[in-house]
């Protein structure tokens, strides 16, 4: 990226996951992280380990709920680096759960941590890039916020609101000079299904295989946000599988309705043959 000499980037959620992957793949390039995330044992831990200055990298408690949070990042920022070259807004987590079901704290909890933590991170950073005249803001979306399955209503809802935000500060922008990304990932290796919530402990078990099962790992998806960042790509898409369903959609819609209609029905034929299992365990326990 010989548009950023300076090589600065700062990443949220940058202690597990994505975030991790990510801040690993930078450094590699030589690049100074500037971490930051909730997890501050394993953060301060993992930069701790990379033996290098704090001018090089370092890490920082950044709440994406908490605005102060992110301010201080930024002056740190600032003071150390003099600027910034990229900011990468990955901090997320996940729900699950039909719209009957799914409780409005979950909603409210993915919503503000996956949308309004993106788009506090983007109000803090963006009049820096503008002033300088130069930067990138990355938004770490998922194929959710461009595909939406059902049963997964606040998670699609805060993705896609990622997406259209980050289309948005396209035209908002680059009259200064300040680039975009959307990265859209589709399942893969990640410490999210292991913090998310579902009403459906059977159904949170089948998220996990998911997310476990795609042949991408963290490291995968890194390599491919650096090589579209590089190349400036809008949309970035890493599982060439998914780009395929986004494709549907956009140039068949009605065939892409009924497979979301076939989908849903196989959820619910899922959900009951769970509930028939847990009612007949607890039938064994009373009889027993």
């Amino acid at each position: 990226m010989h548009r950023f000499p300076e090589k600065r980037v700062a990443i949220t959620g940058a202690a597990s996951g994505l975030g991790l992957a990510t801040a690993r793949h930078f450094l590699s390039r030589g690049w100074r992280v500037a971490f930051a995330d909730v997890q501050d044992d394993t953060g301060n831990a993992i930069v701790a380990s990379l033996g290098l200055p704090e001018n090089r990298a370092f890490y920082q408690h950044v709440d994406v709920t908490k605005v102060r949070d992110i301010q201080a990042w930024r002056r740190k920022i600032v003071e150390l680096w003099g600027g910034l070259d990229i900011l990468v807004n990955n901090a997320g987590v996940a729900a699950h759960g039909g719209i009957g079901e799914a409780p409005l704290e979950d909603w409210e909890w993915v919503i503000d941590i996956d949308l309004m933590g993106v788009v506090r991170g983007c109000k803090e950073f963006a009049p820096l890039f503008k002033r300088q005249r130069s930067g990138q803001i990355v938004n770490i979306a998922s194929m959710a916020g461009l595909v939406h399955a059902p049963e997964m209503g606040s998670y699609n809802a805060a993705k896609a609101g990622v997406v259209a935000l980050s289309e948005t500060l396209v035209g908002e922008l680059s009259p200064f000079g300040v680039g975009v990304n959307v990265v859209c990932p589709g399942f893969f290796s990640t410490g999210l299904a292991s913090t998310a919530r579902s009403p459906n402990p059977k159904l949170k078990e089948t998220m996990e295989k998911l997310f476990a099962g795609s042949k991408l790992s963290a490291a995968d998806v890194a390599e491919r946000l650096y090589e579209g960042v590089d190349k400036q790509h809008f949309y970035i898409l890493p599982h060439a599988n998914y780009r395929l369903l986004w494709w549907l959609k956009r140039y068949a819609p009605g065939v892409y309705l009924r497979s979301m209609k076939t989908l849903g029905r196989r959820l619910l034929a899922k959900r009951q043959d769970c509930d028939d299992s847990v009612e007949t365990t607890e039938k064994g326990r009373a009889v027993g």
